[in-house]
């Protein structure tokens, strides 16, 4: 009598999990600037996180003697106004960008999500109040207010961080109460109330998973946008602080050297523009492979 082992058999529900991990992958690689923009973040990542060991010689040393030298074999992107290396720097840079834009997007999820969850499944005088709150806070150009903010709490890194964050509170509230309206009403909300679930594991099990997705697209282009916001306040000396390197603090620094020293202001330019593109095309690569409309369209394009 033979019988058939089931051990190490996937269940159903984990096998279907399986399988739309592996679509969503497909559908995201299959874009290639969205996989373009993946492969740089990684890359970048990875150099932040290895920078004591890549980099060439250490971002804080001076030596006067080579101050101002083009790149060279010896100095690949060249040194500054007192002997640092710049590729060096770059890359100590990464660390600071990546740090501030997930950091900064973590603060401004955590906060601007419950605050959308609540107006948008409770309405009423809450709905109101918040969205109000929200509305005033756009009303002011992103780039002002957090020059505002950081300028009353004083310039430095976890001001630079609160300031960004505050002002990206709007779009996750916002876009979560706009997906909370379509899904309060839904069939499988309704569902569990009549099984007697409360409130707060409706909004916790039932709708928040559902807001997933658009939510991660917000926070991977975020992520770009906070990083560009960063550098402009490093840029005008209200971010990171010297000696530490940042790259808008390098641009910044190297503007009164722009004739003389071209490469000074290239360099952490370039990577400010690679890594917040990369965001970008990895965010717009996530909507596409998270929307069936999106999806749609491209295959027919794709045909044609």
């Amino acid at each position: 009598m033979s019988t058939v082992a089931a051990v190490g058999r996937p269940l159903p529900a984990a096998d279907g999990r399986l399988q739309a991990a592996g679509a969503f992958l497909r559908q995201l690689t299959a874009n290639r600037l969205a996989f373009l923009g993946l492969v740089i973040i990684l890359l970048l990542a990875l150099a932040a996180l290895l920078a004591p060991w890549i980099a060439p010689q250490d971002p804080y040393q001076q030596i006067s003697s080579e101050a101002m030298q083009p790149p060279s074999r010896q100095h690949l992107f060249g040194t500054d106004n007192v002997g640092r290396d710049t590729l060096s720097r770059v890359i100590y840079g990464a660390r600071v960008s990546l740090f501030v834009g997930v950091t900064s997007m973590i603060l401004a999820a955590g906060i601007g999500v419950p605050l959308g969850l609540l107006a948008g499944y409770f309405g009423g005088w809450l709905d109101t109040v918040t969205m109000r709150a929200m509305d005033t806070l756009l009303a002011f150009p992103a780039l002002l207010l957090a020059i505002f903010i950081v300028a009353v709490l004083g310039p430095s890194l976890s001001n630079a961080i609160f300031a960004v964050g505050i002002i990206y509170i709007p779009a996750f509230a916002r876009l979560t109460r706009a997906n909370v309206l379509s899904l309060r009403e839904k069939e499988f909300v309704e569902a569990a109330r009549c099984l007697g679930a409360s409130d707060g594991r409706i909004m916790r099990h039932s709708i928040l998973p559902n807001c997933a997705s658009s939510l991660i697209v917000q926070f991977t282009l975020g992520v770009g946008y906070a990083m560009l916001i960063e550098a402009g306040l490093s840029f005008l000396g209200l971010g990171v602080q010297p000696p530490t390197p940042a790259w808008g603090q390098m641009v910044g620094l190297a503007r009164d050297f722009i004739t003389i020293a071209p490469w000074l202001i290239t360099y952490p330019g370039l990577a400010i523009f690679i890594a917040v593109l990369s965001f970008n095309f990895l965010g717009d690569g996530l909507r596409e492979a998270t929307d069936p409309r999106l999806r749609g369209s491209r295959l027919q394009a794709t045909h044609r």
